[in-house]
């Protein structure tokens, strides 16, 4: 790639007015397409020249050798402008033109002002000049080589393109000053001697950062690669023509661009190693000094803290105090162990890169500050582990003596429940007091035999200068196993009285459960009683179904005998309850006299309802005796109504309780739908008997017929035999007459 004499950040305003663009379109004959797209303002001829200087600097000989093929869109402009810059194009690039299209509007120009033949003046100018309409361009370019202005199928994004050229130029640049500087600071260093106590930071900096200008080029270089710098995604040549590349490297320059940061990162690498170098030779001498100032201070006043701590408390109070303690002490540590890990990771970062001699020392000095460090990390360690166990075994004896206390208060409080609900509550809620003293307690024993066992577990000091801490750890063991022993004391009292509250309680909620069942049997009792009064009302509509309902009835009775002994054999049990418990029963001053109450209302009622279904059976048995039967005497008939109407009057009647109060069966619609079968019964009755009084009567009514018939009979058989003397006297006309006489008279008997 040929020098740039003008920058594209110095002439970006006029870069950015499109007055001309290489599009990466190439002509037939493989040379690149340069678009002057006149508008219908004025142009300016200098900012045009300048454009064309810039854009045609930008190609290599090789690609300016084969050619230029230079489109002016004139369809916005006018001819004289045209004109004037083909001119131009003799004076800027005459050597790189091979051709001129001229596009010309849809309505050409007036002939009088075209005149001028640019065809003969191809020797002047240099190069050839054609008229042609934006249709016919395909004759000599391929629309694939074309943009979507002209018809084509070339993408375009000038913008895009003016963008990707500032980077190219901006990393050319920044590139080429970074390795003018890194090359002077490497050789500068070869020169020089090297002083140890110079600073760990390069004496000389770049102005640009390396990393960023490589980054830079790395990306510039994708893109150049992704044939993306001019705004195309990449294309290829028309039918029948060359196949096309914008990101040829005559155009794009990509040997430039990988030659650059091949450079680039070869001075980088070497300034890196100048650095680390640098930096390397400082380090040694710092991490000495500070691994001796951690050894120093951790075998010291690291070691003299941790030794003073060896109590536990006697109280959770107390061992969160020993444990604020121990994480100031801890703090202090963490600081001195952040400067071990940092230097750790430092000598290991040398030895990776060191000299046989620096590894050496680096190891010797590795090796002191890991063993210091990890034996104070276990004394800590230690220590914080009995202090866990402490606290967890003071708060588990806070626990257990506050459940302790709570279960004594709930024993040593009277029990005085509502209910035996409320009983087995308590009871249940005391079982589940005592599992959780005993799991408390076995909670103790075990987080006192874990803090035993951490205690005795402690890493001890080597060569020890100070005494051994034994006597402490004695008196401590003890404190632990008296403190369990006292908590099973005190769980065994418990246990005892809760025994005793136990019996009583479990006694109570049988009590409690013979009033609750002594009460529901009462209730029981009064829904049989409410059942019985206000759904057995019906009598049955013949014998059978009231022989059915007598049954039902005396099994009726016989579930509320039941009731009713079960309700007083549970008030028996009450009594012998509460003189066990020395309470008195609430069930003989209430439940008993509603038990009694109830149960006379019951009989009396059923004894009213045995009656009544007595009544009925005895009524439809006549009834149905007398309606069944062809002979029936009155008697039995007036028998039927008597029992009738006895029922009828039976049932209008309440029943009458011991207390003198009054309570009829069912409601007035029940009572009048039963009072309505025996009346329909009553009713076929009196229908019988006017059966029987309508036979009766037609009986006798027959017999006098027939005695008046016999007799007339006579009467018309004298009189017969007289006129049949008369008749063979006058004749046989009258025989006739008389025929008919004997005919009418048989008609009317």
């Amino acid at each position: 790639m040929s020098n740039v004499n003008a920058e594209a950040t110095n002439m970006l305003p006029i870069l950015k007015k499109k007055l001309a663009f290489l599009s990466g379109g190439k002509d037939r004959r493989s040379g690149l397409i340069l678009t002057i797209p006149l508008g219908s303002d004025q142009t300016s001829m200098e900012e045009l020249s300048a454009t064309l200087d810039y854009l045609l600097s930008i190609p290599s000989e090789k690609c300016k050798a084969r050619g230029f093929t230079v489109i002016v869109d004139g369809r916005k402009s006018q001819w004289n402008i045209v004109k004037t810059v083909v001119l131009m194009l003799q004076n800027v690039i005459p050597a790189e033109v091979s051709l001129v299209c001229v596009v010309k509007p849809d309505e050409f120009w007036d002939k009088k002002v075209t005149h001028f033949c640019f065809w003969k003046e191809k020797d002047r100018l240099g190069f050839e000049v054609i008229l042609v309409s934006a249709n016919k361009l395909t004759r000599y370019i391929e629309p694939s080589q074309l943009t979507d202005d002209f018809g084509g199928s070339l993408d375009y994004d000038h913008n895009d393109w003016l963008n990707k050229r500032l980077v190219f130029e901006k990393f050319t640049k920044e590139s080429t000053s970074l390795l003018d500087e890194l090359s002077i600071i490497n050789d500068s260093d070869k020169s020089s001697t090297v002083d140890k106590e110079k600073s760990a930071d390069c004496a000389l900096l770049p102005s640009f950062d390396p990393e960023t200008v490589l980054q830079t080029g790395h990306e510039l270089l994708s893109e150049l690669q992704q044939r993306r710098f001019n705004g195309s995604e990449g294309g290829g040549g028309g039918q029948g023509g060359p196949a096309w590349c914008p990101m040829e490297e005559e155009l794009l320059a990509q040997p430039q661009v990988m030659k650059l940061l091949d450079s680039l990162r070869e001075q980088y690498t070497k300034y890196q190693e100048l650095c680390r170098q640098r930096n390397k030779r400082t380090q040694l001498d710092e991490i000495h000094a500070k691994v001796m100032q951690v050894v120093t201070w951790l075998q010291g006043p690291g070691s003299e803290l941790l030794k003073t701590q060896q109590a536990i408390g006697d109280s959770m109070r107390a061992a969160q105090a020993l444990q604020q303690k121990h994480e100031e002490i801890e703090s202090q540590h963490s600081e001195w162990f952040a400067v071990y890990v940092e230097l750790n990771q430092q000598i290991a970062a040398l030895l990776s890169a060191g000299e046989e001699e620096e590894v050496v020392e680096l190891k010797a000095l590795q090796q002191q500050l890991s063993d210091v460090c990890y034996q104070q990390a276990a004394q800590l360690e230690g220590r914080q582990n009995v202090l866990q166990a402490a606290q967890g075994f003071h708060s588990t004896t806070q626990e257990l003596s506050q459940q302790l206390d709570g279960l004594l208060g709930m024993l040593c409080a009277d029990v005085a429940p509502a209910d035996g609900a409320s009983i087995q509550q308590n009871l249940k809620l005391l079982e589940e007091k005592l599992q959780s003293v005993e799991a408390g307690l076995a909670t103790l024993r075990q987080k006192g035999g874990v803090l035993m066992e951490q205690m005795c577990s402690q890493p001890a000091w080597p060569l020890e200068e100070t005494e051994s801490p034994a006597g402490e750890q004695q008196d401590n063991v003890q404190q632990i196993q008296g403190v369990m022993e006292e908590m099973q004391l005190r769980k065994q009292r418990c246990e005892d009285m809760v025994d005793v509250r136990r019996l009583k309680m479990l006694q109570m909620v049988q009590l409690f459960k013979c009033e609750e069942d002594a009460l529901q049997a009462v209730e029981w009792l009064g829904e049989l009683l409410d059942a019985l009064l206000k759904t057995h009302v019906r009598l049955g509509d013949d014998t059978q179904e009231t022989r059915t309902m007598l049954d039902k009835h005396r099994k009726f009775v016989d579930v509320a005998q039941s009731t009713y002994d079960y309700g007083r054999q549970l008030l028996q049990a009450t009594v012998v309850l509460c003189q066990s418990l020395r309470c008195t029963t609430r069930s003989s001053g209430d439940t008993l006299p509603r038990l009694n109450r109830v149960w006379k209302q019951f009989s009396v009622s059923a004894e009213e309802r045995q009656q009544r279904l007595e009544l009925a059976l005895n009524f439809h048995t006549a009834a149905e005796r007398v309606l069944q039967q062809e002979c029936v005497d009155a008697e039995s008939l007036d028998e039927v109504d008597s029992s009738g109407k006895i029922l009828l009057d039976r049932l209008t009647m309440p029943v009458i309780f011991p207390d003198g109060t009054e309570q009829y069966f069912g409601s007035p619609s029940d009572t009048a739908a039963a009072a309505e079968g025996v009346r329909e019964r009553l009713l076929l009755v009196e229908e019988r008997r006017l059966q029987l009084q309508e036979a009766r009567l037609q009986n006798d009514e027959e017999e006098e017929v027939l005695n008046g018939q016999e007799a007339r009979l006579d009467v018309i058989g004298e009189e017969l035999s007289e006129k049949e003397d008369q008749d063979e006297e006058e004749g046989e006309g009258e025989a006739g007459q008389w025929d008919e006489d004997l005919e009418r008279a048989t008609q009317d008997c």
